[in-house]
């Protein structure tokens, strides 16, 4: 339901339009006020959509009342009305933020159609707010999930490489144990760079069987294999003006790396089955937990494509070389753990932390955060060393 307010000092005028306005339409409510200085007080007191208000009127003229109440409520339409009107009260309303301006006496189809519009557009607004609203709620959660928690010198220098290729186009591999956090330097380059406000897709090259994996990255037209029921897009295309995150792309399979090389040699792909080339504007980020150099020795990796996604490479160290970043990587995933699963949010003794950092952390972050985990389930609280000697260390 539509809220409307009508200020106008003739009562046979005011009576007319909301006697108007609410047979057109028996969703909208229609308020009135005698004059200004009402209107102003029912604008504070009440929550409307429009204000119809006429502009000469004693105590408080329909400008001011315009120019108060938007300080008050930017979001609020104002159809303007008056029986002296000219170019300059026109122009001069408008630019203070009135929706639109009409002579008096209103021509009624007029002023029927631009209360609708002035309506809808007040409607667009508030969803175009709630979504700009939800979006930066969603962008907040984003941002926390990826968060990269730590002081210990390696991963500033980790930081501060990101800071220096972010706002770059150069390819960069990440290079780093299974469980390091190696994502999370992907999404901190993107959500650094220029290409932010595209999107950033991810391919897990070592989830996808060696058969499909083609498929997956450039797309397949209908047919083209068994299974291959409708043309489907690929990861590159579905990048396109963002970025490709190509996760364990040392599992990935010569055949494909062979494809990989042209799209970036060419900037475009073929789908699977078709002899059409797509342009694509993709920037590549790769990452894998194998040593690279023993795969091209070994025959499994090509060394062109090595040289291609190699342009800058960033070490991601594991848990064992930034114990110290231990406390604040507890602290964190213990809150995340209380406000997402509803776990009590216990606190660590020093002593719990010393444990901690005497244990040879082979899964990394990962396996640190179902420590965590597991020792908010178990545990007492404050947690001690009993604790994590009993349900941690090996």
């Amino acid at each position: 339901m539509s809220k409307i307010l009508v200020i106008e000092d003739e009562q046979a005028i005011r009576n007319v339009l909301k006697s108007i306005l609410m047979d057109e339409d028996p969703k909208w409510e229609v308020d009135e006020a005698e004059n200004g200085l009402v209107g102003i007080e029912k604008i504070k007191q009440n929550t409307y959509d429009l204000i119809i208000s006429d502009i000469k009127m004693p105590m408080k003229d329909g400008t001011e009342v315009l120019v108060e109440a938007l300080e008050y409520n930017p979001e609020l339409q104002f159809i303007m009305i008056s029986g002296h009107g000219d170019i300059e009260i026109a122009v001069d309303c408008l630019k203070k933020g009135a929706f639109d301006f009409l002579s008096k006496p209103p021509d009624l189809n007029r002023l029927l159609n631009t209360v609708r519009i002035a309506l809808d557009h007040k409607s667009l607004k508030s969803s175009n707010k709630a979504l700009k609203k939800e979006n930066k709620e969603l962008k907040k959660k984003v941002s926390k999930k990826y968060t990269m928690v730590g002081e210990s010198t390696k991963l500033v220098h980790v930081k501060e490489m990101i800071d220096k290729v972010a706002t770059t186009d150069a390819r960069v591999l990440i290079l780093g144990p299974n469980g390091t956090g190696k994502e999370l330097v992907a999404h901190h380059i993107h959500e650094k760079s220029i290409r932010n406000k595209k999107p950033l897709v991810e391919v897990n090259c070592a989830a996808i069987p060696a058969e499909l994996i083609e498929s997956e990255l450039f797309g397949h037209v209908k047919g083209s294999f068994t299974g291959a029921i409708k043309d489907k897009q690929g990861k590159f295309e579905l990048a396109e003006g963002g970025t490709i995150f190509l996760d364990e792309i040392g599992d990935m399979s010569l055949s494909a790396q062979a494809k990989v090389l042209r799209a970036l040699q060419e900037g475009k792909v073929s789908p699977v089955g078709s002899e059409k080339e797509i342009n694509v504007n993709v920037r590549v980020l790769a990452a894998t937990n194998k040593d690279l150099r023993k795969e091209i020795a070994e025959g499994r990796f090509r060394e062109d494509l090595y040289h291609r996604l190699a342009v800058i490479i960033i070490n991601v160290p594991g848990l064992n070389d930034r114990k110290e970043d231990i406390p604040l990587l507890v602290e964190h995933f213990a809150l995340d753990f209380s406000q997402n699963l509803g776990l009590e949010n216990k606190s660590f003794n020093e002593d719990a932390y010393d444990v901690l950092k005497d244990i040879d952390w082979s899964g990394n972050i990962r396996e640190l955060r179902n420590v965590v985990e597991r020792l908010l389930i178990l545990g007492s609280n404050p947690i001690t060393a009993d604790d994590v000697i009993t349900y941690v260390k090996k």
